[in-house]
């Protein structure tokens, strides 16, 4: 059922509430993951974290560990009034040094275990060494046999990218059309190489997976088929229990959990809702946020029967603002995994996306990208919206909603150059001063 934001405002949202949340999806094999597999990527990660703090001045105060805080959110961004349905948080993803991605997440870890192996191969590491010897020019000679590559609309392609250089590997980025010019250079200025095609992201993916497929020193980053970077984003949850812990944030069932993540192939908010559902059970709800012409997770969960179907199946056209989220095609290594831990998808506007980017900026000074600020749409969908009330009433929510807490996950936008963050700025301005003009209210 889809529910409607009618508030006179450009901010519409639609939700879509999982029918198979909670229950058994028949007739699907879950992927071979497991928790354990999510404990191994944080314990990589910890290994790798004086190697990082080497590589990287910014990582010095954190290190090595790349992690983002979780900050409050004033509960008028997301909608007036929207403050006696509990407390609302940002995980600032759109802060995580080096990559300022949720990308550096996956793709940090993936690109660490692949180093990792190469090392251990080649007799790089030793009993008792840390791996801060990775950083020697007899490791870099090693790695630089080998080219690390991946298809990208952008983020993902600058974690890789950027990591990979800093290892001393051959980097090597498949960007698609929908690729912003600013990260393509900034890429460069890391000497990653970048291929530019004008077709979308299932294309720059498949022929980067064709061109490493046959040079056996070359490792390709599958966004759609990871396991590795799945496990990297999973990592969130583990520490974002921390988090809410330091922050005396409970999660139970008097006071549960929403959280709200942009998605485009999937992987990234994949990883965090299973993470997050481990972590949390019952108590935690997951919404994937997506644009409007570029749905391709929702479009997968409406047709559990057709593996492979796109979002030009459905009549869309993959035209957004939001780069990082312009996918035509849902992973089919996370869609089974997410078949019953998603309790929804909401579908945003551009229009919302540049207004929420322009609060996000005004009201709680946060400088993200359109792709990040989709995820305001996501409490505002389950608030306002009658598929979002009727969720909250079919799962005993609604007496327990003024001791809730939202979190809105930004994934991306602070390396965004400050001329192209003001550009969408004063877009969104004037969108929202448009939309006050024309408001139920206006005279």
């Amino acid at each position: 059922m889809l529910g409607y934001l009618c508030d006179g405002s450009s901010q519409s949202a639609k939700l879509w509430i999982n029918p198979e949340h909670g229950g058994k999806a028949v007739g699907v094999i879950d992927v071979n993951i497991t928790i354990n597999d999510v404990l191994a990527a944080e314990q990589r990660l910890a290994r790798f974290a004086p190697l990082l703090e080497k590589l990287f001045p910014e990582l010095e105060k954190s290190n090595g560990i790349v992690e983002s805080p979780v900050v409050t959110l004033p509960a008028d961004v997301v909608a007036k009034g929207a403050g006696s349905y509990g407390h609302f948080w940002v995980k600032a993803d759109h802060q995580l040094a080096v990559a300022g991605s949720v990308k550096a997440r996956g793709g940090f870890h993936e690109v660490l275990e692949f180093a990792e192996g190469v090392a251990l191969k080649h007799g790089l590491l030793k009993d008792g060494d840390g791996y801060e010897v990775l950083a020697s020019s007899m490791a870099r000679d090693c790695f630089a046999r080998y080219e690390v590559a991946v298809g990208s609309t952008g983020n993902l392609g600058m974690s890789i990218g950027i990591m990979s250089a800093a290892l001393g590997f051959k980097a090597c980025v498949h960007m698609s059309a929908e690729a912003k010019e600013w990260k393509k250079r900034l890429l460069r200025s890391h000497g990653v190489m970048v291929h530019e095609y004008p077709g979308d992201y299932g294309q720059a993916v498949a022929i980067g997976r064709a061109k490493a497929s046959g040079n056996m020193f070359a490792h390709f980053v599958d966004d759609e088929k990871s396991i590795s970077l799945f496990c990297g984003y999973a990592v969130a949850a583990l520490r974002l229990q921390r988090q809410l812990v330091d922050l005396n944030v409970r999660v139970d069932e008097e006071h549960p959990l929403f959280v709200y993540i942009p998605c485009g192939v999937g992987g990234a908010p994949g990883g965090v809702c299973y993470g997050l559902k481990h972590v949390f059970g019952e108590h935690v709800h997951c919404f994937f946020v997506e644009p409007e012409d570029s749905s391709c997770f929702l479009v997968r969960l409406q047709h559990p029967d057709e593996e492979g179907i796109s979002i030009y199946d459905a009549g869309q056209h993959n035209k957004t603002i939001a780069d990082g989220l312009a996918v035509p095609q849902a992973s089919e290594l996370v869609y089974p995994l997410m078949r019953t831990r998603l309790a929804g998808m909401v579908v945003a506007a551009d229009e919302s996306m540049l207004v929420d980017l322009w609060q996000l900026k005004s009201i709680a000074g946060l400088k993200v990208e359109p792709s990040a600020a989709a995820a305001v749409s996501g409490p505002r969908a389950l608030l306002s919206t009658e598929a979002g009330q009727q969720y909250l009433q079919a799962n005993g929510l609604e007496p327990f909603m003024s001791t809730a807490n939202h979190i809105v996950w930004t994934t991306g936008g602070a390396l965004m150059p400050i001329d192209e963050f003001e550009r969408l700025f004063a877009q969104g301005q004037q969108l929202a001063s448009k939309s006050l003009a024309v408001g139920p209210n206006a005279a």
